[in-house]
């Protein structure tokens, strides 16, 4: 019904002056055929109705004057007698009476339907710029966080690293001075060298963790090799990357993005679900790049509550803000199965793009 007002209020104001002109001649002429005795007043209110909710209450109250006109000439026509004037115009002024009442409620109901509608409008704009500023400082959020991470990654390699490694060095030469003069101390010195070079394997393990992807399309799948390789080493857990065909992601943002739900998902996996088996997927079709992390932890708890965790709000937000689908579920076979779906964009849009 509504979508049928709808489609009328395109049409132009002549053709609903036309169109309820039409109907007093049709109402009065099957008022005149079927007689006097017969009235059929209350079909006017057709072309009433319609006049007053597309055209106004002044083409309305002419429209119902014509109606009460047509309705009575059409009686007098057929036979209708009446004992006096002031007896015609009294039937005359309540039945005009009744559709000016009529026009005015209906006059009243469109103009409390205006209203409503420009509030829903205006509302709904606002709620749309509001909702849109939200994205807008989430983004920014995530890019100040992103850019903080790689800030951080690239002093840990740049200062804390060559510290370390002019540590290493410093003990290398401290070890030769002692085994010169065949001191034991020599071993000692060998092993503080050895735990400084694990020091720094460690820090530049960070510092990849913090700035991982590089720019080249190739860089996720090389990212995501490393990281589970590392995370299998300092969590001691099974954690592999997987990956059948090349997956090339061209954007450095949507790249960094899928790392980081990565991230998210095996951290989840390993502080929370205590799993020992870790898999990471990147997979890709025509239609879709589909990144996935499956785990044989403890799983998510079933139902799942309506409140998520933040790893999960986050890695969602992250899914959401490259145009993806997120999901995460019990895998059937124990453990948690977390997926980031992404269609794949058509030619047209590639070309646009690039």
């Amino acid at each position: 019904m509504l979508h049928f007002v709808k489609q009328l209020e395109r049409r132009s104001r002549g053709t609903f002056i036309t169109l309820a002109l039409i109907l007093v001649v049709f109402v009065g002429t099957v008022d005149y055929l079927t007689g006097f005795e017969t009235s059929l007043s209350i079909f006017y209110l057709l072309a009433i109705g319609l006049a007053a909710w597309f055209l106004g209450y002044g083409f309305a109250s002419l429209i119902s004057v014509l109606s009460v006109a047509v309705s009575l000439s059409g009686d007098m026509a057929k036979g209708a007698h009446y004992s006096s004037l002031f007896v015609l115009a009294w039937n005359a002024i309540i039945l005009l009476s009744f559709y000016l009442v009529v026009v005015w409620l209906l006059s009243r109901l469109r103009s409390f339907h205006d209203f409503l509608e420009t509030q829903v409008r205006q509302r709904t704009a606002a709620l749309t710029e509001e909702i849109a500023e939200r994205e807008r400082l989430e983004r920014e959020l995530l890019d100040i966080s992103e850019r903080e991470q790689r800030r951080i990654g690239q002093d840990l390699h740049d200062s804390l690293c060559q510290h370390l490694t002019g540590a290493t060095l410093a003990g290398q030469v401290l070890e030769e001075k002692l085994a010169a003069l065949n001191l034991p101390l020599a071993a000692d010195a060998n092993k503080v060298v050895e735990l400084v070079e694990e020091g720094i394997n460690l820090s530049r393990g960070l510092a990849k963790g913090l700035y991982p992807v590089e720019i080249e399309a190739d860089g996720l799948m090389l990212a995501l090799e490393e990281f589970a390789a590392t995370s299998g080493r300092l969590f001691r857990v099974n954690c592999r990357f997987e990956c059948d065909l090349p997956v090339l992601i061209h954007d450095p943002a949507t790249a960094g993005h899928l790392y980081r739900i990565a991230q998210e998902a095996v951290g989840n996996a390993i502080k929370h679900g205590k799993a020992k088996n870790i898999l990471i997927r990147l997979d890709a079709s025509e239609e879709n790049t589909v990144l996935s992390v499956t785990d044989d932890g403890s799983g998510l708890p079933e139902p799942l509550p309506k409140k998520r965790g933040m790893g999960l709000r986050i890695m969602a937000h992250r899914t959401a803000m490259i145009g993806g689908a997120f999901a995460a579920r019990r895998n059937e076979t124990g453990g948690t199965l977390v997926t980031c779906e992404l269609r794949a964009q058509p030619r047209s849009e590639k070309l646009r793009h690039e």
